[in-house]
């Protein structure tokens, strides 16, 4: 399923351009040939250029202030580990959970539209390598833990990909290289999300990034619920009777891809769209701090977030703000629909990034590199759908279970930390079923155990596992 625009003559492309004061976008078209002058017009109609003119009124040439309600609370949760009053709870929305699932009534669905630059891959984020012993691409991982679910219930998962014009081609050529790591690809559906042009933020001109070309951008995560809809994606699930969608980011190889108990509590609540949440490290981690907003769920992100508010703590030392969110959500697909159709339009909110983007300047066809920031970059982000939401819940997972992204080349949340996180985990759920592992006196694991998410996509997964009797030092374990 791909998104298509519609064709453009060159003299429609002129007017439009001429009332949203972008004209200078054809300078070189005439100079072109004929691939390239299509190219081009495609661009243009695929762009929004009245809604683009009101964005660069208020998020352009002038910064929108940044509103922080008067009266946050810090937003109620589940947590990771059920106190007493909720575990029939808890165990309720398990078996629902589970029971959806086997029912065929979850999709997965993975944001993929990033690359791999920031860690120096050259390809699309997905297919860089993950595991600590197999080096298993992050596509992979999440087709085998999709794999595991649909053998562990006796179902189908369908899986649904997010990518960008610029990896889209790239992602579907690996996948099916990979022939899709063992899913029928009856059941793996991938589209791109739009874009949105980069606009120099003195003169408001959206700029060219090739005499051919726009300088162009994914339009942010939030891109996602509207490209589901765009794409045919919601229509598809309604037709397969789907009713719930697990909503992960394409960077974390530790995600519980679909998760019963979060699903469960979702659905057992009548939510539109919940979150998983870790606890803050300390004030100021870069995580958006779910609150309330007058009883409407937002994310508030950690530079937003006062001071005073983020160093606030309970008499007991927690932090009083203390959800952080990970981008992990669980959403209705008629919530989707809705958002889709609702009258006003979709409504998510554009948020302001001030970039460095090389352009090609219209006056002398030079290529300029810029050396400071000269352009904003207008992108969604998907929690701001949160406050549309009638009903919203957040569930605690377990840092060391579920979260070990790989973000930067080196440093926080670098292959090297998901590496070492992979491992601890799969130690510990070793130890859980009495395997003796190795360990250094700071307690670290003294091997490398990979455990394939075909295995295990929880300890009690094991407990079928023919597993040795121990582990010995500085060996390599793959389960």
């Amino acid at each position: 399923m791909t998104q298509t625009t519609p064709s453009l003559t060159l003299a429609s492309a002129r007017n439009l351009l001429a009332q949203a004061g972008q004209d200078h976008l054809l300078t070189f078209y005439p100079q072109l040939s004929s691939d390239p002058q299509r190219q081009l017009l495609d661009q243009i109609a695929s762009v929004d250029w009245a809604e683009l003119a009101r964005l660069i009124q208020t998020h352009v040439l002038k910064k929108p202030d940044v509103h922080i309600p008067d009266h946050l609370e810090p937003a109620p949760f589940y947590p990771n580990i059920p106190p007493q009053d909720l575990a029939a709870k808890y165990d309720q929305a398990r078996h629902l959970g589970i029971d959806l699932i086997r029912q065929g009534k979850v999709a997965a669905f993975t944001v993929a539209g990033g690359q791999g630059t920031r860690l120096g891959w050259n390809a699309p984020k997905g297919t860089f390598p993950a595991t600590p012993i197999r080096k298993l691409p992050l596509f992979g991982c999440f087709a085998e833990y999709i794999r595991r679910v649909q053998d562990k219930y006796d179902t189908t998962v369908p899986w649904y990909i997010m990518t960008s014009p610029v990896n889209d081609a790239a992602t579907r050529q690996f996948l099916e290289q990979q022939h899709y790591y063992g899913l029928d690809p009856a059941n793996v559906m991938i589209f791109p999300q739009a874009m949105m042009p980069a606009v120099d933020m003195t003169t408001g001109k959206v700029l060219l990034e090739s005499p051919a070309s726009i300088a162009l951008s994914p339009n942010g995560h939030g891109g996602s619920l509207k490209a589901l809809f765009a794409s045919g994606a919601i229509a598809d699930m309604q037709q397969r009777g789907i009713e719930h969608i697990s909503y992960i980011q394409v960077d974390n190889p530790m995600v519980r891809v679909v998760d019963p108990q979060f699903i469960g509590l979702h659905a057992i609540d009548n939510a539109q769209m919940s979150s998983k949440m870790l606890p803050k490290a300390f004030p100021k981690e870069k995580l958006g701090n779910f609150c309330l907003d007058h009883g409407r769920m937002t994310v508030i992100e950690y530079s937003d977030l006062p001071d005073e508010l983020a160093e606030q703590r309970l008499p007991n030392g927690q932090l009083r703000f203390l959800a952080g969110s990970i981008a992990i959500h669980a959403i209705r697909v008629d919530f989707v629909q809705w958002l889709n159709t609702r009258p006003g339009g979709f409504g998510l909110t554009f948020h302001r990034a001030e970039k460095k983007v090389p352009f090609i300047d219209t006056a002398t066809g030079q290529p300029v590199k810029p050396d400071s920031l000269n352009a904003v970059k207008l992108e969604t982000f998907v929690f701001d759908a949160l406050p549309m939401c009638d009903t919203s819940i957040i569930y605690e997972t377990s840092r060391p279970d579920e979260f070990g992204p790989i973000k930067n080349a080196d440093g926080h949340d670098s292959p090297a930390t998901s590496r070492q996180f992979q491992i601890e985990r799969a130690a510990r759920w070793l130890e859980s079923q009495g395997v003796k592992v190795p360990r250094l006196p700071d307690n670290a694991v003294d091997a490398v155990i990979e455990i394939s998410n075909l295995t295990a996509i929880e300890p009690d997964d094991l407990d079928d596992v023919d597993l040795p009797e121990a582990i010995g030092r500085g060996r390599e374990v793959l389960l």
